[in-house]
This record gives C-alpha cells, sequence and structure tokens, in this order.
C-alpha cells in the first residue's frame, strides 16, 4: 500500500510564494510569531531570576524554536501537575507556544517551587 501526501498544502504554498503580497503578509506573520516566543522565553528567564531561584536558566534564552527543554525531571513535572495545574511531557520539554504573558509568572512559580 502507498501513501501520497495531499497536494493542497503545496498549492497553497506556491499562492503564497507567487504573489508578493501574500508573501509580504505570511513573512511579517511569521516574524511576528518568533518574535513572541522569543519574547516568552525572555519574560519566563527574567521571572525566574526575579524569584532568584539557584539554577541556571540561561539555556531558556539560548533555545531556539517553540519548545523548550526545560531540564525538569519527571518527578519535578509530576509536581508542577499536581501542585500548580502546570502540564508539560515528562522529559521536562514545554511547548512556547503556550506560553503567554498571562500565565509565565505562574509556570516560573512552579518551576521555582519544584526545583528548590
Amino acid at each position: 500500500m502507498w501513501s501520497n501526501p495531499p497536494i493542497q498544502g503545496s498549492r497553497i504554498v506556491n499562492e503564497v510564494f507567487k504573489d508578493v503580497s501574500l508573501y509580504n503578509s505570511w513573512t511579517e506573520e511569521m516574524s511576528g510569531m518568533a518574535n513572541r516566543i522569543i519574547d516568552m522565553r525572555k519574560q519566563l528567564f527574567d521571572k525566574l531570576v526575579e524569584l532568584k531561584n539557584p539554577r541556571d536558566w540561561s539555556h531558556i534564552t539560548r533555545q531556539k524554536g517553540m519548545f523548550c527543554y526545560s531540564g525538569l525531571s519527571p518527578a519535578q513535572v509530576e509536581a508542577m501537575k499536581e501542585q500548580f495545574s502546570v502540564y508539560l511531557i515528562s522529559s521536562g520539554r514545554i511547548s512556547m507556544a503556550g506560553v503567554t504573558s498571562a500565565n509565565v509568572a505562574h509556570l516560573a512559580t512552579a518551576m521555582d517551587a519544584v526545583t528548590r
């Protein structure tokens, strides 16, 4: 049995890339999303520093992309879930796309509490 990817995605990309206005809009939106994630990383790092957490959290701002490898253990992740209702996978990977200015302080507080 063979499977082929749907052609619709490539057709959409073709339409966006051949129209200068659509392409410029797309790049602006991509830049906005990337900058928001960078800002959330900085806010999370700054809050952990403000809380005077003894760990070195500089990897949060050094990493790139929409996921942050926090360095939290499975036990610490479980404690965040149980004590703070913060959910992430047991490897400690955080989806930075889900971090907002409204919840970043709560995330930092949970991370601080479980790493002391």
